[in-house]
């Protein structure tokens, strides 16, 4: 820390100096008519004496990120927005007496410079300056090499350090954004409309999950930020709209995980007239054209993990996977079996757990989760833990749901909305009961939200999918705050 407070000060001292001598080291603009990316595409073919006989002009800006000063000439490289670098000549002979303001740039400086393209003896594309301007005076010096940064916990809470110095970083998130991109243009180009719907509920609806809460000062009301976006969807299906989806935050006041962030992306979409199985095909279809526009392929790597995205997936019921467990939905509904059962078989049970929780929360997701590494949809899930879909016709205990997992980790949720407004007022009685027992992450009543239902909405479909695991599934990443630019963690010590 010493060493890098004595940095600090020299730096200060040459930003003085600068100053001192009427250069403003924070100057407002550098119009700059290249990026470093395209300079090299289109030149670093070209040879040294075609190079010269063109005398390319260019104008680049960029951070330092290497220095040698050779006396009379000075080789800088910086990095720009394209994620390229190139390299500068600064010479004494063309630049005059600009040439000391070379002593006061340090790597990590930003600046800006105007000049003509040429090829050094060793073939190396370079801008010969003829004019510059430093833009940013930077006071706090990169990590040793600054290609150090390593350490995992100062990358995410230093994450402008990280995009800095390690460049695999934007390359992530650029293509977080393409991944995005290509889901819009998927949905939009089927009729889809985007909406954006309150972030602040006065009821914590549509997921199970224990919400956040704040207050608003002018109307005295507790409020919650959403869990969930899908009651005020599915209000505009009654409203008349058919296809529509959002994508947005949403918020759980729940563990830090490599796979959990308290804040994080979903995409939820809806279309009126289908079911849950017209989505299995069309989620299919959907990632596999996200992957293809963002990785190019359906055949990729994650980890030491072959993954083939090729449809058709496989589909497995709820109980049909618990019972290649040894499993049986007769053992299952049973409190006290289904207890002594999973604790045969290692689960660790926390006390008192209601039997829904029980079977789903403990027993599926410790036994069978972790084993569905290729693209599975797992249907027909039990209604104690599907509050919002529609029951099964031939088996009313089940419901019309399906859960998408891939590398063991559950990657999207759908099923068959339920629109019978008076099957929902007692499904929300029941969670009401629940919650009053203890069982925070259960739904609240929400009248208004039943109001709407008695209106009428159509038969629909509805899905959500994890944005931030979906990209960790294309950009192999292992960790979520690996594919968010600033997650939560704890405060610095």
């Amino acid at each position: 820390m010493e060493e890098i407070n004595e940095l600090i000060e020299q730096r200060k001292k040459k930003l003085g100096e600068l100053r001192a001598v009427g250069i403003d080291p924070y100057d407002e603009s550098f119009q700059a008519a290249d990026y470093a990316a395209a300079l090299i595409d289109k030149y670093s073919a070209l040879d040294h004496d075609a190079l010269e006989s063109a005398k390319p002009a260019c104008s680049v800006a960029g951070r330092i990120l290497a220095m040698r000063n050779f006396g009379k000439l000075a080789f800088v490289h910086i990095s720009d927005a394209s994620d390229e670098r190139i390299q500068l000549c600064f010479a004494r002979d063309i630049l005059q007496d600009r040439y000391q303001i070379i002593k006061k740039l340090d790597i990590g400086d930003i600046i800006g410079v105007a000049g003509r393209l040429f090829k050094t003896r060793t073939g190396e594309l370079t801008v010969e300056v003829h004019e510059f301007k430093i833009v940013s005076k930077s006071l706090r010096p990169l990590p040793e090499k600054w290609h150090g940064l390593t350490d995992v916990e100062t990358r995410y809470r230093q994450r402008y350090v990280d995009l800095i110095v390690n460049p695999a970083v934007k390359k992530t998130f650029a293509m977080r954004s393409r991944i995005l991109k290509a889901i819009r243009d998927f949905l939009e180009e089927r009729g889809f409309i985007e909406v954006e719907t309150p972030m602040m509920h006065p009821i914590a609806g549509g997921a199970a999950a224990k919400p956040f809460k704040t207050f608003h000062n002018a109307l005295e009301l507790e409020l919650y930020l959403r869990i969930a976006p899908e009651l005020y969807l599915k209000r505009l299906l009654v409203g008349g709209y058919d296809k529509i989806f959002e994508i947005n935050k949403n918020f759980r006041n729940e563990g830090i995980s490599t796979k959990h962030n308290p804040e994080f992306t979903m995409i939820e979409f809806y279309i009126a007239y289908k079911d849950y199985k017209f989505l299995m095909d069309f989620t299919e279809e959907l990632i596999c054209e996200a992957a293809m526009k963002s990785v190019g392929t359906l055949k990729f790597k994650y980890g030491a993990l072959d993954i083939d995205l090729t449809p058709p997936w496989k589909r497995l019921t709820f109980f049909g996977a618990l019972q290649e467990k040894g499993l049986t939905e007769a053992i299952a509904r049973d409190p006290k079996k289904s207890v002594e059962w999973a604790r045969q078989h290692g689960v660790d049970l926390p006390k008192d757990v209601p039997q829904g929780k029980l079977i789903f929360d403990e027993i599926f997701s410790e036994l069978v989760e972790p084993e569905l590494i290729q693209p599975t949809f797992i249907t027909d899930y039990p209604i104690e833990i599907s509050p919002l879909a529609k029951r099964k016709k031939d088996n009313p205990a089940l419901v019309d749901r399906f859960e998408l997992f891939i590398v063991g980790r559950e990657l999207a949720n759908a099923f068959s909305e339920l629109n019978d407004p008076i099957d929902q007022r007692g499904r929300f009685q029941a969670q009401s009961e629940a919650k009053s027992m203890g069982d925070e992450e259960a739904h609240s009543m929400d009248e208004d939200f039943l109001r709407a239902l008695e209106y009428g909405m159509p038969p629909a479909a509805g899905e959500g999918i994890g944005i931030d695991r979906l990209v960790m599934l294309l950009t192999d990443a292992h960790s979520i705050r690996d594919v968010i630019l600033f997650p939560q963690l704890k405060p610095e010590q």
